[in-house]
């Protein structure tokens, strides 16, 4: 039976004008970023020697997040990958239980996670003021994410079967991770790697209270030329966080749908 017309049409309207509120802001930011004059509109002109600006200004503090998220990931791939295999190896509550503290710091405000560091560890005088500070507590964020993407794949694909094929075949544990269990699980790291380069990028609450003076980040940078720079400055850092994000959301779309694509393979 066929959708009826006018019901498709109104879906069509609602979705498009979703779609307008979302966008329009985004646009008008990016508009602003490369224009001469915000309040004039782009008839004054489109430059991008606001984006040059917001280069000279913030380029350490783009690089920090880009090292960042890049350290977040390798300390996350290092935990995550062998955690999610022991989890999904011995399933029961100790598994259940180890799985929701792991997940616990998604519930916590990131302030409040942030608090709790800087009472823990604050004390320590050179670790706090270094970037390792702020690369804990993107840890302690992002590794659920990869803990969960790595063990849905690895429950999907019934890695146990795998591991004790391998087994019989003389395979040692070591061998059996590297070559059983992390090429059935390659979906769920691609995924788990995308989605935690995202984030660490884009963090904002925690980083905000883990960061000094001599650490800003990307995001702190971000809302530190909102408040102290021209307009068109702050939205020609929008731009260049734009730049950075939008391509790591997309991957993470194309990611999901070959995850989803595994699920249905492994399926009987």
């Amino acid at each position: 039976m066929g959708t009826n017309p006018l019901v498709f049409a109104f879906q069509l309207l609602v979705t498009l004008i979703a779609a307008a509120f979302l966008v329009v802001p985004a646009v008008t930011s990016i508009l602003a970023g490369v224009t001469v004059n915000y309040f004039q509109g782009v008839r004054s002109g489109l430059t991008l020697d606001w984006v040059a600006q917001v280069w000279g200004l913030y380029a350490p503090t783009i690089f920090r997040s880009i090292a960042l998220a890049l350290g977040t990931l390798a300390v996350t791939l290092l935990i995550g990958v062998p955690a999610a295999w022991a989890l999904v190896r011995k399933p029961g509550r100790l598994t259940r239980l180890v799985e929701e503290i792991v997940t616990l710091p998604v519930a916590i405000p990131g302030l409040a996670l942030a608090l709790a560091l800087i009472l823990a560890y604050g004390g320590i005088r050179a670790f706090r003021a270094s970037d390792a500070f702020i690369l804990v507590g993107h840890v302690l964020y992002t590794l659920p994410f990869m803990l969960r993407a790595v063990m849905a794949v690895l429950a999907a694909v019934d890695v146990r079967t795998l591991e004790e094929g391998a087994a019989s075949l003389g395979a040692s544990p070591w061998q059996r991770f590297i070559q059983v269990v992390v090429p059935a699980a390659r979906p769920g790291i691609l995924a788990g790697s995308l989605m935690v380069v995202t984030l660490s990028i884009g963090e904002f609450n925690l980083t905000w209270m883990l960061h000094t003076p001599l650490t800003p980040t990307l995001p702190v940078g971000l809302a530190d030329s909102y408040a102290s720079m021209r307009l068109e400055i702050a939205s020609a850092y929008t731009l260049v966080f734009f730049l950075m994000i939008v391509p790591l959301l997309l991957a993470i779309q194309f990611a999901g749908r070959d995850r989803r694509a595994t699920d249905r393979k492994a399926r009987p």
